[in-house]
């Protein structure tokens, strides 16, 4: 009894704060402290909100392609490690669950010097041989908002999709190469399906990391303004019902993703397991 009254206060604690933020967010009044009645005003104010939208479209871009990135990259590290062993394989190991565990703020502050160096560098170079008086310049924005966020969602997605190769039914592998299948078409059509649990799993968390990174896009965005550091500026000036829309519209987003992907996985589950009962 006790341990259930705990959970339950853990449970209220997780989630009481979300659901006045989705309650205040109908919020009549200006004040988002104090409800005064029910209205979509602030909903109509964020979708008339130009910057707060165009934040939303930068975060969309630099989410879509650093899932995308970190998907693939990750994917195929998990894949090739598996075939490492000994000292390299300790290594490799090592170096991704460092990168996870690192705090953001050392990330982005590393990455903003690894970038501002490098970009130093490569502009001076080019100022000198380019032939007109007007050379291109290499700075912070959208490449560098995706690189720092594929190398740290890189080494989520090789964490769980290795976890998932290390689940694997190994056996219908080698059935496969005893009948002759080359390694590609073994990858087609044996290993990816047990693996696209894993891969689909990694791209959005992949994706729900970079959409709302705060820290390490904070550092090395330059000119770009995404969602976090939109509501970080709105948030300074104070908080106003149209920062708890804005919450309560992002919540909504990546919970519709997370139950559309869920019905994708059971889908792929259950033809799945009708192969294998027909088989």
């Amino acid at each position: 009894m006790f341990l259930r009254g705990y959970s339950y206060l853990v449970y209220l604690f997780l989630y009481l704060p979300i659901g006045l933020i989705v309650l205040f967010s109908f919020n009549s009044g200006s004040n988002a402290s104090s409800f005064q009645g029910f209205s979509v005003h602030w909903y109509g104010k964020v979708l008339d909100n130009s910057l707060m939208l165009d934040a939303l479209q930068n975060s969309a871009i630099v989410a879509s392609t650093t899932a995308v990135l970190a998907t693939v990259m990750g994917t195929m590290a998990a894949v090739a490690l598996q075939r490492v062993h000994g000292l390299p394989r300790a290594i490799f190991d090592a170096l991704t669950y460092i990168s996870i565990m690192v705090p953001g703020i050392v990330i982005g502050i590393a990455t903003l010097i690894a970038l501002v160096t490098t970009f130093g560098a490569i502009n001076s170079f080019l100022a000198q041989i380019w032939p007109g008086d007007t050379p291109p310049r290499l700075s912070l924005g959208y490449g560098s908002i995706i690189a720092a966020h594929t190398l740290f969602a890189m080494a989520l997605v090789i964490v769980i999709v290795r976890a998932r190769i290390a689940g694997m039914d190994r056996s219908l592998i080698e059935a496969s190469m005893d009948l002759y299948a080359d390694p590609w078409a073994t990858f087609r059509q044996v290993t990816l399906p047990q693996l696209l649990p894993g891969i689909v799993a990694g791209c959005l968390l992949s994706f729900t990391f970079s959409f709302d990174d705060f820290v390490i896009a904070f550092f090395v965005a330059g000119s770009k303004n995404t969602l976090p550091i939109y509501v970080f500026s709105s948030i300074r000036r104070g908080v106003t019902p149209e920062i708890n829309a804005i919450g309560t519209m992002v919540m909504m987003f990546s919970l519709t993703l997370l139950v559309v992907a869920q019905l994708f996985l059971r889908r792929s589950r259950r033809k799945s397991s009708q192969k294998s009962a027909t088989a």
